[in-house]
């Protein structure tokens, strides 16, 4: 039940029946014609524009058009008012019925009141965390997701397809520097003092891994060179960092359904047909970029490159997908790998990037453009930086890593349910008598939850989940505190079981409702206060 979309389906069939009266021309488009809360509530219960959005195509005054429409309007039992405001805007007033049975469709459809097929069963690949394979997640990945997590299960209860995706960087040099410090912490669980070169990671985390090392070679690497070794404890290194990484998002709630290793599109051929892709559409050329805007760095010079022609499709300037000495640049492995994601047949891909990754949005955006001949639309998200403070202190300290707070810290202080939550509000048959209205307002919103999952799953926003459930639980402990004053809306009516009925029965649809927003950010609801 969407009572927003059904109040709208009664706005359209007023209008289709003004079309037939001859008071609108034919061929109007109604598209555009929407019924939502009204930005006062005082001025009523729903309000619609569709006088404003068809009174020019329509050739006649806004007014007009409004007056003839709540006339319409006001012939269904369930509407009691429709009032015209300032130049056209029709505001509605619903029946206490209407409301009332709100409460009983949501106690019916359980957590699955508002879930909707807005989707159609659209394939969407969401990407997020992403984080390089060189740690623990610290808590600048925990942003990423937390909300990269709530974003994919709002979508698939709007009716997506989902695939939740993680692109394992384990393609550049970072990875070799992750085997370097393991093989020192590997020569260390064979009794060797170490000394941790700058750029090494000497966190404490690698000190198993490297015993784990030890365990299946045994002194095989000891004193010998790089050539012997590296490849080998790059991969050893690397499953070791994913399975901590997969432990870490468990805590926290969070499983993948894909994990995309960037090591695999170099040597396969992969990198060179995404480019002979672009190449084949004229957008692959060599050519001189200008120097960077600003104050021009005094080594640079300018020399010919190999450009993608990444303005053609909305970017700034063009990109450089190859070095000068033949090497592939960053930018032609994401190309390569939002190549695999159009060529698996996505209707919609999500990334999730942290904020430092801003200047990367466009680039890729024409990528995915150019890719798909702009079939694949690419949304990409932003999450900002995460401050944490404990007793009115910044909190850094970590417990595993000596140098960065990870997420299993954050986790440790505070459980994985305040976690998510506090991440993402950062932006039946029972007879039914409920006509105060403070439960009225419960009812109605209430009512907004069916519409609200579908604003927040076609934006791709997720905080308007929380946001919605803080105001929900507002609403129903302004009735509770009511109760103090007012007898007549506590829950309990001593003598008079049926209206204790209807009363629980509107607790209980809060509770539905919260339940299945819980669920969407993957929090566990309390089932007690204590």
């Amino acid at each position: 039940m969407n009572l927003f979309s059904d109040i709208r389906a009664l706005v359209v069939t007023a209008l289709d029946q003004m079309v037939q009266a001859g008071d609108l021309p034919s061929g109007l488009d109604f598209a555009n014609v929407t019924v939502e809360p009204p930005r006062d509530p005082l001025h009523g219960d729903m309000a619609t524009n569709a006088a404003m959005v068809l009174a020019k195509p329509a050739g006649a005054k806004p007014r007009d058009i409004a007056e003839k429409l709540a006339a319409l309007l006001v012939a269904d039992a369930r509407v009691t008012t429709a009032e015209v405001a300032g130049p056209g805007f029709l505001n509605m007033r619903l029946d206490a019925v209407v409301w009332q049975g709100v409460i009983g469709a949501t106690l019916a459809a359980g957590t699955d009141y508002g879930r909707s097929d807005m989707g159609a069963g659209k394939r969407v690949n969401v990407e997020y965390v992403s984080a390089n394979p060189t740690g623990p997640l610290h808590v600048g990945h925990t942003r990423g997701a937390v909300f990269g997590d709530a974003l994919a299960s709002l979508l698939a209860y709007a009716g997506y397809d989902v695939t939740r995706e993680y692109y394992i960087n384990d393609g550049g040099a970072q990875v070799d520097v992750l085997a370097r410090s393991v093989y020192l912490r590997y020569l260390e669980a064979h009794g060797q003092e170490v000394q941790f070169a700058d750029g090494t990671y000497p966190g404490e985390y690698l000190i198993d891994v490297g015993h784990a090392l030890k365990e299946k070679v045994g002194d095989a690497y000891v004193g010998k060179g790089e050539q012997d070794w590296l490849a080998e404890v790059r991969e050893f290194a690397t499953e070791k960092m994913m399975d901590l990484i997969r432990q870490d998002l468990a805590v926290l709630g969070v499983k993948m359904d894909h994990f995309f290793s960037e090591k695999s599109l170099y040597g396969t051929g992969r990198i060179e047909a995404a480019i002979d892709a672009l190449r084949s559409k004229g957008l692959i050329y060599r050519g001189v970029l200008e120097p960077p805007k600003g104050k021009t760095p005094e080594d640079w010079e300018p020399r010919e490159q190999t450009l993608f022609k990444s303005t053609e499709h909305g970017d700034d300037v063009d990109r450089p997908i190859m070095k000068s000495d033949g090497a592939w640049t960053y930018f032609a492995p994401d190309i390569a790998y939002h190549f695999d994601k159009v060529e698996r047949g996505y209707d919609l891909l999500i990334d999730v990037f942290g904020a430092d990754h801003g200047g990367y949005v466009k680039r890729m955006k024409a990528a995915v453009s150019a890719l798909s001949d702009g079939k694949t639309p690419l949304d990409i998200k932003l999450t900002q930086l995460v401050k944490l403070f404990k007793n009115g202190e910044p909190f850094k300290m970590s417990k595993r890593a000596g140098t960065f707070v990870t997420l299993r810290d954050v986790v440790d202080q505070v459980g994985p349910d305040v976690t998510r939550f506090v991440m993402l509000t950062r932006k039946n048959d029972a007879n039914l008598d409920l006509t105060h209205t403070s439960e009225l307002n419960v009812a109605r919103k209430i009512a907004e939850w069916p519409r609200l999952v579908e604003i927040a799953a076609r934006t791709n926003e997720p905080h308007r989940v929380a946001f919605y459930l803080y105001e929900l639980a507002s609403d129903f402990h302004a009735l509770w505190n009511k109760g103090n004053d007012e007898t007549s809306v506590r829950f309990i009516q001593e003598g008079d079981v049926a209206t204790s009925q209807s009363k629980i029965a509107l607790a209980r649809a809060v509770s539905v409702v919260i339940s299945a927003g819980l669920a969407i950010l993957g929090v566990k609801p309390a089932e007690e206060m204590r």
